[in-house]
This record gives structure tokens, sequence and C-alpha cells, in this order.
């Protein structure tokens, strides 16, 4: 049978999309024509998988990729979000902010502020419409501590987290550690480590995390570790260091690392420069470059911060310094 009119305007069509987009985009038009002569909308199950995937990704696999991949099924919500109303919209809202989570997550990561901060937006707005309490506070408490690895102001994340709070009292654990965060950072370790206390009052009283695997037990002792190295407790970082690698598994790099680079960032305030920037420089060396993401390296910038002034000129701490690509 010969070849028709219409079927050859079709594989026009297709080789000049393939010529446009290269094989691994015109692999994805093809997936997504394929796909969409089932004429079957992605059920709430199928949505809530691929929250679960894209969310392992994000800890498991570069940025980057993550970014890429997140795209194509931000994109086919958008398509899917056209043609629903009523309760089945309302679902499609929460599968949209959560998505919009993971890739301002993703943005930060790859040092993208500008594109993360809207996405932020993106996740409130979306979180808004869905009317659901929980998910309102998991996307702003999200935005705050993501927000702390030098995309915003320690005072901006403050603001925002003040700004949650009047949507809801209820002690949200992510927002707390947020919190104790944000005012370690600018130097007020003892509300910080209050705040600590307060969010294992609460956990002892049986306060959880958030349904979508966002918020972990082991975040209680990375906030741990991160406000005791700012507030230069050596021993407390240690102690809390410790816990986070015993629990947070190998394929978590992000988290392991920071631990790691909160030893360095304490050594380096204690007097030992040189050690705590040769530390910082050899975790980032044993990094690949994919994976080397803005939180890893604006907490090793916080490193540099930490050195005391007259010991900024160490051979070591510039050697950071030029790692970092960071001017003296």
């Amino acid at each position: 049978m010969g070849e028709t009119g219409e079927d050859a305007t079709e594989r026009r069509r297709l080789f000049g999309l393939a010529a446009s987009v290269g094989i691994v985009g015109f692999d994805e038009i093809v997936r997504q024509e394929l796909d969409h002569t089932t004429d079957r909308p992605r059920s709430a199950e199928d949505w809530d998988i691929a929250r679960a995937d894209h969310l392992h990704a994000l800890r498991t696999r570069p940025p980057a990729q993550v970014i890429k991949d997140l795209s194509i099924d931000l994109y086919a919500l958008r398509q899917q979000m056209h043609t629903t109303s009523g309760d089945e919209l309302t679902e499609l809202y929460r599968v949209a902010a959560l998505l919009a989570v993971i890739q301002a997550n993703a943005l930060t990561r790859v040092s993208d502020h500008g594109a993360a901060i809207r996405w932020w937006s993106t996740a409130r707005k979306t979180a808004d419409a869905s009317r659901d309490l929980e998910l309102r506070l998991l996307v702003r408490s999200e935005e705050a501590i993501h927000g702390l690895y030098g995309q915003r102001e320690p005072e901006t994340v403050l603001r925002l987290i003040e700004n949650a709070r009047q949507i809801s009292r209820r002690p949200w654990p992510r927002l707390m550690t947020a919190r104790a965060k944000a005012l370690a950072l600018l130097n007020r370790s003892k509300e910080a480590a209050g705040i600590l206390r307060d969010l294992h009052d609460h956990m002892d009283k049986g306060i959880a995390g958030d349904r979508w695997d966002f918020f972990k037990p082991d975040q209680i002792p990375f906030a741990e570790s991160w406000v005791a190295a700012y507030s230069h407790n050596e021993a407390a970082a240690d102690a809390a260091r410790d816990q986070v690698l015993q629990i947070i598994p190998e394929r978590s790099y992000q988290y392991r690392m920071n631990a790691k680079l909160h030893e360095a960032i304490s050594t380096a305030a204690l007097g030992g420069a040189d050690e705590g920037a040769r530390l910082a420089a050899e975790l980032i060396d044993s990094l690949p470059a994919g994976f080397q993401t803005n939180h890893i390296l604006e907490t090793a910038r916080m490193v540099l911060r930490a050195v005391p002034l007259e010991q900024r000129d160490r051979p070591a701490v510039g050697e950071l310094r030029s790692l970092l690509a960071i001017e003296a």
C-alpha cells in the first residue's frame, strides 16, 4: 500500500521536528504522540508515583537531569489541567504544587535562583488553589529552607516563615528547622537551640512530617549539626554529624556532604583555618562536577566566612577560595 499525502505530510513534520530538537527531544515527541493515542489522562495514582520518582531523582541524581526530566512531566500536567475540572482539577493542583517544589529545589541546586524563586511562587499559588493546609505549609517550608543557600537573605527567610505561620500556628517540623537555621546564620544561636528543643518536644508528642515524604526525621540531627557548627560548638556538631551519617543513606549525597562540611565550618571558626579549608576542598573534589550543587558549594563558602579575619590569607584558605571562584 503506497504512502498517502497525509502520511507524507506527517513524515515531513516529524523529520522537521527531529532536526530542530535533536534525537533525545525527538524521542520524547514521538513518545508523547504515542501516549496521547490512548486518550486516557493520568490518574491520581500515576501522578503520585511520578512525584515519588522525581523526588527520588532529586536526592540521588545530578540536578540538571532532574530539571530536564521533570519539565516533560510538568508540560504534560499542564496539558491535562486544560481539560480537567472540579475535584479532579483540585487534585491536579496538589500535583502541580508538589512538582513545582521539586523543580524549584532542583533549580536552586544549579544556582538558577531567579527561575527557582518563580517556581516557588507557582508552588505557593497551586498549593493555595488546592485548599490543602498541609500542602500549603509544606511548600512554604521548602521555600524557606532552600532560600538559605545563597538564594535569599536570612532575614527574608524569617519573613517567609512568619508569613507561613499566619496560615496556621500548628507546629510544623520543616518550618521549625528552617527558622533555627536562619537564626544560626544571624548568630542568634541561643534562639536557634531553643527552637530545636521545642522541635524535639513536639516530635515526642507525635507531631510528624508531611505525607509526601519531603520531611524525614533525619533532618532534625542535620539541623542540629547546622546550628552547632554556626554556634562553634564542636562537640555538639560532631555528635549531630555522626548521627546524620548513620541514618542518611549513601545515595542522599547532598545531605551527607553538607553534614561533613559542617565539621569544616566549626573547625575553621575555632582557629583551624587550614584544616577546615583543606577538608572542604577535599570534599568538593571528591564529587563529580554534576553533583557539586549550589547547596554544597554555598556550604563550602560558609566555611570561608567562618575563617577568622586574621587567618584569611592562609594558603589553604586561598586554595579553597580559588576552587569556589571567590575573589578575596
